[in-house]
Parts: C-alpha cells; structure tokens; sequence
C-alpha cells in the first residue's frame, strides 16, 4: 500500500468493513470504504475462520477498487466482552544530556507501563496513557520538549483473552494482510465522537450493532470501563422474520425500507406487501411493523442502562448517553431512548462527507484516533501512521505474535 494512506478493519457481526484514509499534513481524508456481510461472525466472535476470511477479502476488494490502491496492510479493531481494563505506572529516567524529553523517552515509559503482571491467558492489547508526570508534577498530557529529569505515566492496559486476539490474527493473515496493530474500537470511536466536555463530567457511549452492542463509559476525561451487551440490530430482525413468518433476507429489507422504531411515529397509511414462508402474501402496515420494533429497541436501552448500573454507575450519565452504529439509523430511535434512558442522549455520525451512516462509526473513528497525535501507542504518532516507516525494536504486534506463540 502506499505511503500515504492508512487503513483501518471493522470486523462487525453483521457487516466487515474496510476504510481507507489518504493523509495529508499528517490530516486524515476519508478516500474509500469497502463492506461486505459479515458470514463469520456471531454476538462479536468469529465462529468460522474460513467464512470471516472470505469477507474481509470481500470488503478489502471493494475498498480496493474505489481507491485504487492495493491495501496490505490494516490497522483492526478489536471489541467483546473478553476486554478488561487495568491501572498501570511506569517510570523511566529523561535520556540525553539536555534532558529534553523526546520521543524516544515517551517510548520507554509507555513499555515501562506494560511491566505488570498479568494472567497466562491474556494479553496486552494496547496502552492507553492517562497523564504523564515529569519530575513530580502531573496532569501533562504530552511531555514532548519539556526538561526534566525523571518521566512517568499513569496508564491504563487494554488486555484481552489471547485466543480470541490469536483467532482475530489468523483471519486477516488468511487474508494476505500484514496487521499494523490492534486498537480498541469502543474507545477509538468514543475518542472520535465524544467532546471533551461529555468526557470530563460522564457518559456512556454505545455502539449498537448487529449482533452485540459494545459500551465505553468515560469519566473525567478518560475511559474508565468497557462492557458488551449481547444483543442488537439482528435481534430486531430476528423478530420481524418471527412476527411475519417471513425469511431472514426480507425482514432485513423490511426494517431498513419501513422500519421506525416508534409506534407513536408510524404511519397507518404506509402499506406494502410481505411474502411469507410457503409462498403466501400478504399486505401489511408501517405500523404493525413498528409494534414488532418497538419492543425490542426499548430492551436493548433497558439492557444498557441495567449493565451501566452493574458496572457500579448507578443514576443517570451527567453528560447522559451517545449512540452510535447501524441500529440507531432506524428512524426515530432517539425518542426510544430519550423515553428509556432519559432526555441527554444523542446519536453520533461520522462528520466526513459521504460517510454519515453510523455503522461506519468505528472504522472512521480509528482512523482519527491513530493519527490524533504523538501519544497514540499503536500508531507511535501521525509520522508512522502516514508513511509506515519501520521502527527500532520489536514492533507492538511482533510482541504480541512472541506472546501469542508461547501461549498455543
């Protein structure tokens, strides 16, 4: 691939998405996406390596084609219910002479960071610095060219179940891809779509998706816990398919063409005909459809607010909630939730022109996340990210391949 372009993998439940990005002045621009459906993957694992390698082929292919550019190598986003996160410090002596803290020093305390000891089944999938700390003053966010003498970092390690990452890597070697690294997707688009202000007093951020809804909660600025609800878009299928004793393929045509996920909001008036298993037809309403919908979404927010409140965040977000993925496209989403989880809530959508859909949330979202700025492990900074230069030392995933390769 060339140098000026990054690419990030989506590997959703119900749909594996590609997004390539062209980088200019170390800015990202959105230059072509490629989807396909998501044939091996259920609740947010992968359940057939085969199928899962042929449809990120599908989606690299197609995004292939729209830029024009051959893609080999991918940054992937990672989520489920194996995530946890653990506090983490990490100190290191400044470097050099001048004792200008550079680069290289950011470097070694975020390794310092990842000395933990940790279970012999998981490992570390990224290290997300919380502040730094330079010669006993803290609150720094970037060190870059201050003096001092000692640096340290309080940090927070992203880890997760070296199976499942194992089976994440063998799927997008199978697809004759190189993995750049591994970035948290709840907390990449959280990172995108949230302001700073919802990420100082409190939120909850949720990406509904097909098969599962991935939650981040932050306070005071930073992520402080990630869940998974096992439940979403293609259980509203599921029930649509149920209800009209319809096929799977045509209740997902129904939802997204008449689909409201509002009784109050549907239309009496908004007809159209459904084939039903054994070839019969019939003609159904807007709103008959709704009272199938309806239900199901006012489950998932309950389910949402109740895991929240398990994670010990009882009452209501001060900054309230924000949704985002394929689910809450279906119109009038948002007065569900309002009504469910309370007035502060919104939907979030990619800002880059063309690409307003909230399913393609998380890819954008890890773009802009690794190219933000000099702090991001994965990325090592914007000048790696857009030119994929080669870096001293093992890279964070020849680490994690050692780690994977002691542990199976």
């Amino acid at each position: 691939m060339r140098g000026d372009y990054i690419a990030t993998l989506d590997i959703g439940s119900s749909n594996v998405r590609v997004i390539v990005a062209e980088i200019e002045n170390g800015k990202p621009h959105v230059a072509g996406i490629g989807s396909a459906v998501s044939r091996g993957m259920r609740k947010g694992a992968i359940i057939d390596i085969d199928h899962t390698v042929e449809s990120i082929r599908e989606a690299v292919d197609k995004a292939e084609q729209m830029v024009g550019i051959d893609i080999s190598d991918v940054y992937v986003g990672i989520s489920g219910d194996h995530i946890s996160l653990q506090p983490s410090h990490g100190v290191v002596a400044v470097s050099g002479e001048s004792r200008e803290i550079g680069r290289e020093d950011i470097e070694r305390v975020l390794e310092a960071s990842r000395m933990t000891a940790l279970p012999p089944e998981r490992t570390i999938i990224e290290v997300v610095p919380k502040q730094f700390i330079v010669d006993g003053l803290g609150g720094i966010r970037d060190p870059s060219r201050m003096i001092g003498v000692r640096l340290e970092v309080d940090a927070i390690l992203v880890t997760g179940t070296k199976t499942i990452v194992h089976n994440v890597l063998r799927c997008v070697e199978r697809a004759s891809l190189t993995v750049s690294g591994f970035v948290l997707l709840p907390l990449a688009a959280g990172e995108y779509c949230l302001s700073p202000d919802e990420k100082n007093l409190g939120v909850v951020f949720a990406d509904i998706g097909g098969g599962a809804t991935s939650l981040a909660i932050f306070e005071h600025g930073h992520l402080v816990a990630t869940a998974v609800v096992p439940i979403g878009g293609e259980y509203i299928t599921n029930d649509i398919a149920y209800g009209l004793r319809t096929q799977k393929e045509t209740a997902e045509q129904l939802k997204r063409k008449y689909g409201v996920a509002s009784i109050q909001h549907a239309s009496s008036d908004v007809t159209f005909p459904v084939s039903t298993i054994g070839n019969r037809e019939k003609t159904i309403s807007q709103v008959d459809l709704a009272h199938i919908i309806e239900p199901r979404v006012e489950e998932i927010f309950y389910l949402i607010r109740q895991q929240v409140e398990s994670l010990g965040f009882s009452g209501e977000p001060a900054a309230g909630y924000v949704l985002t993925g394929g689910t809450v496209s279906i119109p009038h989403t948002l007065a569900v939730a309002q009504q469910s989880l309370g007035p502060a809530v919104r939907i979030a959508t990619p800002t880059e022109s063309g690409f307003k859909d909230p399913s393609f949330t998380g890819g954008v979202g890890m773009v802009h996340y690794l190219l933000r700025g000099p702090l991001n492990r994965q990325a090592s900074g914007s000048e790696k990210s857009s030119r994929q230069k080669s870096q001293r030392g093992p890279s964070p995933l020849e680490r994690m391949k050692k780690w994977l390769s002691e542990f199976i």
